[in-house]
């Protein structure tokens, strides 16, 4: 575990307890014991080193305070102590809707990459019936704090609600008005299994100055129906192609994510 994701600050003793699942996963999966010391992520982004100073067996819990010591955080994580919320990029994924046991891959493998907002989307391809998953329920919860934890992401991931296509195109939208309105910009693409009327991820992104939020739209097993696209498109997405084998939408979602983190990075 690189970090721990705490779901309460700490008290007015600067103490934190650990109960239930977390601390049978402590004790149990990490063993971890009485002077260990591990990262601890706070709900207001701030990291901290953390001791765990006392094991209680008997009502199940255990207390974290502070560092007696000062430690290298960014060393235990290499992730910033301080998340800068007011500078922070954002990345977006609209992942049309494929089987549940994908998209759970899906979520996990995007919290690990830092992203900040996963929106389902019901589309033609889309399974029947995968729209009533419970996207904000405790199982999409666990899979985004362990994924949070394991790669030390500052990111508080979230799942949203599910949604349509226009409904995700109204909200690129306004995205993109409100960025302009800003002084900043926004930049979405959406993968597209065809060659024609598409651009590179390096052209889509060319001349992107103070970039606030870039957006990637995955399609589900099928892919995208050309009426989707032209939805899209009309909603100020860019149309991305991939000279590359085919994908499967988990792979695909994981390959577009990173690869316009890597454009985006070199850029800046």
């Amino acid at each position: 575990m690189r970090q721990y994701i705490s779901q309460k600050e700490l008290d007015e003793k600067g103490l934190l307890t650990i109960i239930g699942k977390d601390y049978r996963y402590m004790r149990q999966v990490l063993r971890l014991k009485a002077g260990d010391m591990l990262a601890v992520r706070l709900p207001s982004g701030e990291l901290k080193g953390m001791t765990l100073c006392k094991i209680d067996e008997d009502s199940k819990k255990i207390i974290l305070q502070i560092c007696a010591q000062e430690i290298d955080i960014s060393e235990l994580e290499n992730q910033p102590e301080q998340v800068d919320a007011e500078n922070l990029l954002e990345y977006w994924l609209f992942m049309f809707l494929p089987k549940s046991s994908k998209m759970d891959l899906i979520v996990r493998q995007a919290t690990e990459c830092g992203v900040a907002r996963i929106f389902p989307v019901v589309s033609s391809f889309s399974q029947k019936g995968s729209e009533k998953l419970n996207f904000r329920g405790e199982r999409f919860e666990r899979i985004i704090k362990e994924a949070r934890q394991q790669s030390g992401s500052p990111v508080n991931t979230v799942v949203e609600d599910c949604i349509t296509v226009q409904q995700a195109g109204e909200i690129w939208q306004k995205q993109l008005e409100e960025c302009r309105s800003a002084g900043t910009e926004a930049r979405g693409c959406v993968l597209y299994e065809r060659s024609e009327f598409t651009t590179s991820l390096s052209e889509c992104l060319k001349d992107a100055k103070n970039l606030k939020k870039c957006a990637i739209v995955c399609g589900a097993e099928g892919g995208i129906s050309p009426e989707e696209i032209r939805l899209l498109l009309e909603s100020g997405f860019k149309a991305v192609h991939f000279k590359t084998n085919i994908l499967r939408c988990e792979t695909a979602a994981l390959y577009g994510i990173a690869a316009l983190q890597n454009i985006v990075t070199e850029n800046m």
